[in-house]
């Protein structure tokens, strides 16, 4: 996990990485005590990285490659993660997902694809209120296990600057148990159809079992005329969170001895919330100072200005793989709202990877009181994605998903036909609604033909 990486002496700044502090940072907690947190960053900025800035910048390349239509990102994870699902059952569940998706789609479409878990870092959410009331009683909202706990009570609710190092160590753990999954021989491509064991039959698990019998149709010809199959033992899986805590990130940057750039050990890839893409926020200045490739969510009330402006920001030298904007208009506006901008950013020269989020636009109050999202939302937002870039010959290039590897029941529809009154069955999410096991691989057939038509 470590690497040659030095942190910048207190009291210097030669790379501009503090000038966030003097700008207004949104969605940050209120830490009640200043030296305790203060104390915290101390202490993590000089532990281990959890990512080596050589990862990070082979995710550029990939992600330059998926900017080009050679290679298609697919990204997903939970809404959260918790500290208390931090399992090893629950991490394999989730790169198991991730695999099975990837497969179906390079099998689908004949495309590369770079494979990044929503892992090991995406412990808090922003949220639209401060607070929270219940029965006449207000306390401060839950902002994920990294900042508070989620019971209703006075002292769960008040932020700790402990759970800062209790995210870290969690997520270093959850690092070292993605890497064994994918580096350790599970992930290898020969054992396709036991990723499938334990779930019960359906039509997209047996969709899945007929494309992984190809699959090995396929690798016993190559077998057969002596083909290496060293190459298909792991696979490449880069980590990725939403940038949100700007305490937990500073302390987490290094400087990178060969390049002598700064780079946010805490991911290989980071993202800017549609809540603090502000120009001038501190959330926008952080991240244009570090070396990482870099994502910015962009929501339906975005101009072809503001993507303009936050290109100009986040990746002067305009290299390609350095950004990529993740758009999440909502099924009903994509197709009206995505046009302007994509042909505008296209039209000024801007290297990007487009990648699309068709979860964060499409949520609904079900009338049982779940949030909830439509499962043909979801699938209609991927749909208008692809339409544009296909009527202006742009190019998708990722699917951005909230999905879990079990069978939980939060987005309703799907070939299970999840009712409103099915919700209550499995919903286990904290935060926002997720795709389950089956919802997920039924999206992967959707975005292969849409690619094989791309």
């Amino acid at each position: 996990m470590s690497s040659a990486v030095d942190v910048v002496a207190p009291g210097t700044d030669p790379d501009g990485l503090d000038r966030f502090r003097d700008l207004v940072a949104l969605q940050q907690p209120t830490w009640p005590d200043a030296d305790a947190i203060a104390a915290v960053a101390a202490r993590l900025s000089v532990a281990a990285p959890l990512v080596v800035p050589a990862e990070a910048d082979t995710l550029t390349e990939r992600l330059a490659a998926a900017g080009r239509g050679e290679a298609f990102l697919l990204q997903g994870g939970d809404c959260a993660e918790t500290f208390a699902d931090a399992n090893a059952t629950r991490i394999r569940n989730k790169v198991r997902t991730i695999l099975q998706m990837a497969v179906i789609l390079t099998h689908g479409a004949s495309t590369p694809v770079v494979k990044m878990g929503r892992l090991a870092g995406q412990y808090a959410k922003p949220r639209s209120s401060d607070t929270e009331t219940r029965d006449g009683v207000t306390l401060p909202c839950y902002r994920g296990d990294m900042i508070n706990g989620h019971p209703f009570t006075p002292e769960s609710r008040v932020p700790d600057p402990a759970r800062l190092e209790q995210a870290y160590r969690i997520s270093a753990a959850t690092a070292n148990v993605v890497r064994a999954f994918t580096r350790g021989g599970y992930a290898d491509l020969r054992r396709v159809h036991e990723w499938n064991r334990g779930f019960m039959q359906n039509p997209a698990y047996a969709r899945y079992e007929r494309t992984a019998t190809e699959i090995d149709r396929a690798i016993r010809f190559m077998d057969a005329c002596g083909a290496d199959f060293d190459a298909l033992r792991t696979v490449e899986f880069f980590l990725s969170h939403e940038a949100l805590v700007l305490d937990y990130e500073r302390a987490l940057t290094r400087v990178d001895p060969r390049t002598g750039r700064p780079y946010d050990t805490s991911a290989h890839f980071l993202w800017i919330g549609e809540r603090t893409r502000h120009l001038d926020g501190a959330h926008v200045e952080f991240l244009s100072r570090v070396a990482n490739p870099v994502g910015v969510k962009l929501g339906p009330t975005t101009t072809a200005d503001d993507a303009l402006a936050l290109a100009q920001r986040l990746n002067p030298d305009n290299t390609p793989g350095r950004l990529t904007f993740i758009t999440r208009m909502g099924a009903s506006r994509v197709r009206d709202v995505l046009p302007e901008v994509v042909a505008k950013v296209t039209a000024a020269g801007v290297a990007v990877t487009w990648v699309t989020d068709p979860m964060h636009g499409n949520t609904i109050t079900s009338e049982s009181g779940f949030k909830t999202r439509r499962f043909t939302d979801v699938l209609d937002e991927v749909t208008g994605f692809f339409e544009v870039h296909r009527e202006l010959g742009t190019v998708p290039g990722g699917l951005h998903m909230e999905l879990t590897g079990d069978d939980v029941t939060e987005v309703l529809g799907g070939s299970e036909e999840i009712s409103d009154e099915g919700l209550a069955l499995r919903y286990e999410t904290l935060v926002d609604p997720r795709l389950n096991h089956q919802q997920s691989l039924e999206t992967a057939f959707q975005v292969a033909e849409m690619l094989t038509r791309r």
